[in-house]
């Protein structure tokens, strides 16, 4: 029982961790692929401590399949953040977080596409939920009186964000029995290298308080959280960890709320309501109809 409370304590603090990592994106005002090279440049430091503490920089930990398949998830995860952290300045870190938890139906995609997994009915239903609460967040916008290509930018950003998340997560499903804190440092250190170029055209922080931010975002929103989140999945049931990462868009919608004063409308309410409703169907399995049947591409029935 105390393995397990430790599990939802740790799960718990690292969506809490997750959910607020838009406040210091936002207030460094930097290009997000300087903000995700600085993420990335302090938590692969943060990384390759613990791969050092935990006996994983050992050599044949993995095989040269496996580490071109870590590289190719972390191209995948540096794309999704880059979009993720760009959408926030177009729509709000509240819309973005929510449209991003579409990603669950698009690994099911990926699924159909590259695994022959098939799709249910039911999936299919909760992806239809899903599908009217982006309808919904965008019309809430538009119904403010307050739309603009801007805010659909942002939207669309936080879609991309979520197919490469998608991707990133199908990559890693194929890398079983590869510790995941090295591959975490190989796909943070892929970040530091696809970036670079992009964030030495920036001139360097000149504050001690923006690199106190970027320092904040790489070692706690990304060692840290990465740490208590592997450590919990080890050791809670899936169904709990399904759960318990509900509370990331919450604590986002909260914290836009609360620093930046961004007030979801009714309609986004909804739609955000919908969206996670979806999202926590799809993951505990509930049933939207009695039947099993299952849907193929290029079965009309």
């Amino acid at each position: 029982m105390k393995v397990k409370t430790g599990g939802v304590l740790q799960m718990t603090l690292a969506m809490i961790i997750s959910g607020t990592v838009g406040w210091p994106v936002v207030m460094l005002g930097q290009p997000p692929t300087t903000v995700v090279f600085w993420r990335c440049a302090f938590g692969a430091l943060a990384m390759l401590i613990a791969c050092a503490l935990l006996g994983l920089l050992k050599k044949g930990m993995l095989t040269r399949r496996d580490a071109v398949m870590a590289v190719l998830g972390g191209v995948a995860l540096v794309l999704n953040w880059v979009l993720l952290f760009g959408a926030y300045s177009y729509a709000s870190i509240a819309v973005a977080t929510v449209t991003y938890h579409v990603q669950p139906f698009m690994l099911v995609g990926l699924g159909m596409l590259f695994f022959g997994e098939k799709m249910t009915l039911n999936k299919f239903g909760w992806l239809l939920l899903a599908f009217g609460g982006m309808l919904l967040i965008i019309t809430g916008k538009q119904n403010t009186g307050d739309a603009s290509a801007d805010y659909l930018t942002g939207v669309l950003l936080a879609l991309g964000a979520a197919f490469m998340y998608a991707l990133a997560a199908a990559i890693v499903k194929r890398l079983q029995g590869v510790p995941p804190h090295l591959i975490v440092l190989i796909q943070l250190s892929v970040g530091v290298v696809l970036l670079a170029p992009f964030a030495g055209r920036a001139d360097l922080p000149s504050t001690s308080d923006t690199w106190l931010l970027l320092a904040t975002i790489g070692l706690v929103h990304t060692g840290l959280m990465s740490s208590l989140l592997y450590s919990a999945i080890q050791k809670i049931p899936t169904a709990l960890v399904g759960a318990l990462s509900f509370i990331y868009p919450v604590v986002a919608i909260i914290v836009d709320w609360a620093v930046f004063g961004h007030r979801l409308s009714l309609m986004q309410l909804l739609g955000a309501a919908a969206i996670l409703l979806a999202a926590a169907g799809m993951n505990f399995g509930w049933r939207l109809m009695r039947a099993g049947k299952t849907v193929r591409w290029g079965d009309s029935r």
